[in-house]
């Protein structure tokens, strides 16, 4: 695809029509369970004897199980979305009980009043990350700290649970990412030539992305938002928030792997040696 694209479309945009294509492929989880939701609640009949809820849950754990075995995901990719996906279900639990948001539909697969889909969505975004990662072949230079990393999406994980109790740091949050991401470039590859873009700019990216998709959950009803009258759209807010929350997502990938973190990738080092290939 990309030879055709590349022998019929200037190298521009032959590059960016890659470049979607390719992020496409590396949400596809994400992007088939987006479909499920809309496809579900278009056909779905309340006497069915299998619930919606129940049948998001299947079909995410059965998607899960194709990826693996096709080796569209490999078992170390895995486990940063089996990581992503406990802390994220940790969060569902507390925020559907803070009255944050609530699930309508009933289901057999629910503990706490939370359907058990419900994680994956915040396992799509680590299989999303994981999967970009490695289909741009991407280097993250210069890393900061990861001490500091690891201190700042703790801190980003802990406010979405204290805010409830005590000031919302938020402000202060987006601020800390800014300084510390600031000068880190994402290095990618979409053929044979490296591009880069600043790490915090590609966050606001995909949680715009994400925001998005949030739309496409409460239009469909599948979950609402406290206070969402029907018809309007999620709070902007949100787009704030999965900002934040995408932090936490990527630095419990470099949990696991830290092989795309560096303070110089080679290539980078040759990048800077022939400024005219840049």
């Amino acid at each position: 695809m990309g030879d055709w694209a590349r022998a019929r479309l200037p190298f521009a945009l032959a590059e960016f029509v890659m470049f979607v294509l390719k992020q496409g492929w590396a949400c596809l989880f994400g992007g088939l369970l987006l479909a499920a939701i809309i496809a579900t609640k278009l056909v779905w009949q309340p006497d069915w004897p299998l619930q919606r809820y129940d049948f998001l849950f299947l079909f995410a754990v059965a998607t899960q199980v194709v990826f693996l075995a096709t080796k569209l995901e490999t078992w170390e990719e895995a486990r940063v979305i089996l990581l992503f996906h406990l802390t994220g279900t940790a969060m569902e639990w507390f925020k559907v009980h803070a009255g944050s948001w609530t699930y309508p539909e009933a289901g057999v697969f629910v503990i706490l009043n939370v359907p058990l889909f419900s994680g994956f969505m915040y396992a799509s975004v680590g299989s999303y990350i994981a999967r970009v990662i490695r289909v741009f072949d991407m280097a993250f230079a210069p890393y900061p700290s990861f001490p500091l990393t690891v201190l700042l999406a703790a801190a980003i994980y802990v406010n979405f649970f204290a805010h409830h109790f005590l000031p919302d740091i938020r402000l202060g949050l987006f601020l800390a990412t800014v300084m510390l991401y600031a000068r880190t470039k994402i290095w990618f590859r979409i053929h044979d030539r490296h591009w880069w873009m600043p790490l915090p700019l590609a966050a606001f990216l995909a949680a715009l992305a994400l925001w998005l998709a949030e739309n496409v959950g409460t239009a469909t009803g599948t979950w609402v938002y406290s206070g969402q009258l029907p018809g309007q759209i999620v709070s902007l807010a949100k787009l704030g928030s999965w900002y934040l929350l995408l932090y936490v997502a990527f630095v419990t990938v470099t949990l696991v792997t830290r092989r795309a973190l560096s303070a110089e990738p080679l290539f980078v080092r040759d990048i800077h040696a022939r400024p005219e290939r840049r």
